[in-house]
């Protein structure tokens, strides 16, 4: 039995908001039917999905603690298979590039990526290059939707 399964999610929301359930239940972020492999371009290994599920728990550590994880709709990371050289200690390697994509939607069919403060940014790429085992770098996607969907694939 699904009774709000022709609602959309804002719709959800409201009406879990006006049975009085808790914020953190009615404000969870949404995750794909598919899982992480939506958010793995290329093959998924479980190397790969070991990474990406680190590089989302510091994302959303991240946001949580500067108190922007109820402004945003959607936030999380993409392994996006490209790879460039970086430096780490003494020597260069390359290793694979992640994009973040974070958003604000009020109506769940349009969204605009979250205009976060930069010093949130640095603190979730730092910790992205440093914690996740072959990371070369990180960037941030600004595409707003539409024409960019809300998630890559």
């Amino acid at each position: 039995l699904e009774p709000v399964r022709f609602f959309y999610k804002d719709e959800v929301r409201a009406i879990g908001k006006d049975l009085g359930l808790p914020d953190g239940f009615v404000q969870k972020q949404v995750f794909p039917g598919p899982g992480y492999a939506v958010r793995i371009r290329g093959e998924v290994t479980p190397e790969r999905l070991s990474k990406i599920k680190i590089a989302d728990k510091i994302v959303l550590e991240e946001l949580e603690k500067a108190g922007l994880i109820d402004k945003v709709y959607m936030s999380f990371p993409i392994m996006t298979g490209a790879e460039s050289v970086a430096v780490k200690g003494d020597g260069r390697f390359f290793g694979e590039v992640i994009a973040l994509r974070i958003i604000e939607s009020n109506d769940v069919m349009t969204a605009a990526w979250s205009r976060i403060p930069y010093d949130i940014l640095q603190k979730i790429s730092s910790r992205i290059v440093n914690e996740v085992p072959n990371i070369s770098r990180v960037v941030y996607d600004i595409t707003t939707n539409p024409p960019a969907t809300m998630e890559w694939e």
